[in-house]
């Protein structure tokens, strides 16, 4: 029988200053209990691992069909995304994009991806001090994913990275960075409705290959442009949050640097550690739709809950030193970085190629990597890097 009261609290984790440093608010929120009144949005957050992974494998209570994002106006014209659906829609959404994002599927791209990451690190060696984000981390997935997806050349690439920006802060509150991406996902909408038309993308893509599906019957066109979108959001911005603290992680912790150069088995668990403490997606909202308990408060219809991945992932309540970088920690496939359930980021394999393939060509040409103090970015739903000086040296 669930008896908890629900502690209020005037923590925000939108100001600047949360955004920069989130970990003690995050700490705070959990000590306050499972799930917490936040003052400053009017919505329970819920802050500790167990119960973000209970509501992420609940999604029939927990839903996502009614937005995602903390604007209820923002929620309502975001709808019919994976990201914003519930089975059995969901299912069918989800899996013409996740087709080509499997694992499975993504294997005939595997040296492919491989052969870029070692064109990047060659170039950066020669290049000498970099920006993590700029020439690394950005650099890479704009180098990858638009032509995978058919792209044209000279059209829409040097906006992705922008697009995508705006589209993850409108998951945010109706605050200044949420606001001035208007203009840009006005653009974007425009492009994507552009490359729905048959003809627009190159032949043999992800891309074209849905609309030619569209063109064939086999889905519905008014779908293409926000499974388009659904294409482009997952595949940019979470890997260039993960990219960019890669080499910082690495580059302040040397001796497990070493480790990963001398065997390169550690690379699958460094990278989810790396998504472990520096989780790219901070966190996302889920409607309630019917009378709940989670972690001793009951929770009724109608209330909307923000599930907090990056607290989650350093819950003492979960972790044995959370706040310690360890490549070799047990079970840290458990993380929420990527979110969970059915509506795991659908990009991550794809993602994990990336850094995996990253990792692996650093660790073969790079002894050390020398890295300067970051400067964090403000994006309501991404928790990254905004710059950072990078030294490779073989």
């Amino acid at each position: 029988m669930a008896t908890g009261t629900i502690p209020r609290s005037d923590i925000d984790p939108y100001s600047d200053t949360s955004i920069l440093s989130p970990y003690e608010d995050y700490r705070r929120l959990r000590d306050l209990g499972p799930v917490v009144w936040l003052e400053a949005h009017e919505v329970y957050a819920v802050a500790r691992y167990r119960e973000v992974y209970d509501a992420l494998h609940d999604h029939t209570t927990f839903s996502s069909a009614s937005g995602v994002g903390l604007t209820e106006t923002l929620n309502k014209a975001q709808k019919g995304s994976s990201f914003t659906s519930d089975p059995p829609y969901h299912d069918y959404v989800r899996g013409l994009v996740a087709r080509h994002l499997k694992p499975k599927a993504l294997e005939e791209f595997h040296d492919y991806i491989e052969g870029w990451a070692n064109t990047l690190v060659d170039q950066l060696i020669e290049k000498g001090t970099f920006d993590a984000v700029t020439d690394f981390a950005q650099a890479f997935p704009l180098a990858v994913v638009p032509d995978l997806l058919g792209w044209p050349v000279d059209e829409g690439k040097e906006r992705l990275l922008e697009w995508a920006t705006a589209g993850f802060n409108a998951f945010g509150p109706l605050n200044q960075r949420t606001m001035s991406g208007f203009p840009l996902l006005k653009e974007m909408s425009e492009f994507l409705a552009r490359m729905s038309v048959p003809g627009n993308l190159r032949p043999g893509s992800w891309g074209e290959q849905l609309v030619t599906d569209a063109k064939d019957g086999k889905i519905e066109e008014y779908l293409l442009p926000g499974l388009l979108g659904d294409f482009l959001a997952p595949s940019m911005d979470t890997s260039v949050s993960a990219l960019s603290s890669m080499l910082w992680l690495l580059g302040t912790h040397q001796e497990q640097w070493e480790e990963i150069r001398a065997d390169e088995s550690h690379i699958p668990r460094a990278f989810n550690e790396i998504i472990r403490i520096e989780s790219p997606l901070r966190g996302f909202t889920r409607l309630v739709t019917r009378e709940r308990e989670l972690g001793g408060v009951s929770l009724e219809p109608g209330m909307r809950v923000l599930l907090l991945y990056g607290s989650a992932n350093r819950d003492e309540r979960h972790w044995t030193e959370p706040d310690a970088f360890d490549i070799h920690r047990r079970a840290v496939a458990q993380h929420v970085g990527f979110g969970h359930g059915i509506h795991g980021c659908v990009g991550q394999a794809l993602s994990r190629l990336e850094g995996h393939s990253l990792l692996k060509a650093l660790s073969t040409k790079v002894r050390s990597i020398e890295v300067g103090e970051p400067t964090w970015r403000l994006h309501n739903t991404i928790r990254g890097i905004a710059s950072l000086p990078v030294t490779l040296h073989t």
